[in-house]
């Protein structure tokens, strides 16, 4: 059985497609989205997150760290993270949690288990599992046999993507996905790789493949203040979906925060701090000036 890097496996979502359901976040993600609230899914690489204020000194992972990443400072213990190799030793000998691997490798046996705990939730709220990131396409195979397994069992599936995948990937896999949750961030495509490192070119045609392949396809928009919530990009972006064949709903998902530290916790610097989430009164307007296109439009997941 194939295995495949999980960063974490939520149940009782139910903001990731229909009822009750188990989410599954892959590592790796073509896209570095400037207000990412997972910044540990876009390496598919293994990532070491790091807590310094809960350190308690006991110098273990100085000891145990084969790489040099550990060392004292005016005799504190210190982290290099360029020396780092993301190991794993110094986690399995922390007890105060300083140390965590961004991500779980596991198989596809294993994640199974996990989401057939659920059964009962599943068939009664008519849910099941989401794969999401990440990217789940950045890991095909692995994807492609869970897909397979949920099937033979019946259980429901729904995949978030961000639509830069391959058009022969997409096209082969989709038979297996029961809904597609599927993110569209700005209809310029200059602007699009500014933001978010890649052109949206291929995101927009394989979007366009789907409307007309597929049975269930829901657009998701997250709103970004000052980034695809002015008027022009509102419009291109209602014009564009109400064109879609049999692609009627459109989800907006708010701008938040929540996820800004975790760039401290791998190295990295957050390039949005002083950004604020848009107010309920900004969203309505949002989702009012969207249905004037035709489209059954939902604030939230």
């Amino acid at each position: 059985m194939a295995e495949g890097k999980i960063i974490n496996l939520m149940k009782y979502s139910i903001h990731d497609g229909p009822g009750i359901r188990t989410t599954v976040f892959f590592k790796g993600c073509p896209l570095s989205c400037l207000w990412c609230h997972n910044p540990e899914s876009q390496c598919l690489g293994q990532e070491l997150m790091y807590w310094p204020e809960r350190c308690i000194g006991c110098g273990q992972c100085l000891e145990i760290c084969p790489h040099g990443a550990v060392t004292v400072i005016a005799g504190k213990l210190a982290y290099r993270r360029d020396q780092c190799q993301a190991c794993g030793a110094c986690c399995k000998v922390c007890h105060a949690g300083v140390r965590e691997l961004a991500a779980k490798t596991m198989s596809v046996r294993e994640v199974m288990a996990a989401i057939e705990k659920d059964l009962i939730f599943y068939d009664e709220s008519g849910g099941g599992v989401t794969f999401s990131g990440g990217e789940a396409f950045m890991q095909p195979v692995f994807l492609l046999e869970l897909l397979k397994e949920c099937r033979k069992k019946e259980i429901h599936t729904t995949l978030e993507t961000c639509g830069y995948v391959n058009h022969e990937l997409l096209h082969r896999m989709s038979a297996w996905v029961d809904l597609f949750l599927y993110d569209v961030k700005l209809m310029d495509s200059q602007k699009h790789q500014s933001v978010t490192g890649v052109s949206n070119e291929l995101i927009l045609a394989n979007l366009r493949w789907l409307a007309e392949h597929h049975p269930q396809v829901i657009v998701r928009v997250p709103i970004i203040p000052g980034i695809n919530d002015d008027q022009e990009t509102l419009q291109q972006l209602g014009e564009f979906v109400a064109s879609l064949q049999r692609i009627t709903e459109l989800h907006l998902l708010s701008y938040h925060k929540a996820g800004s530290d975790k760039y401290q916790r791998l190295g990295r610097t957050y390039q949005l701090p002083d950004l604020q989430s848009p107010d309920n009164e900004r969203m309505g307007q949002i989702k009012g000036q969207l249905e004037r296109f035709g489209l059954k439009v939902k604030i939230g997941g």
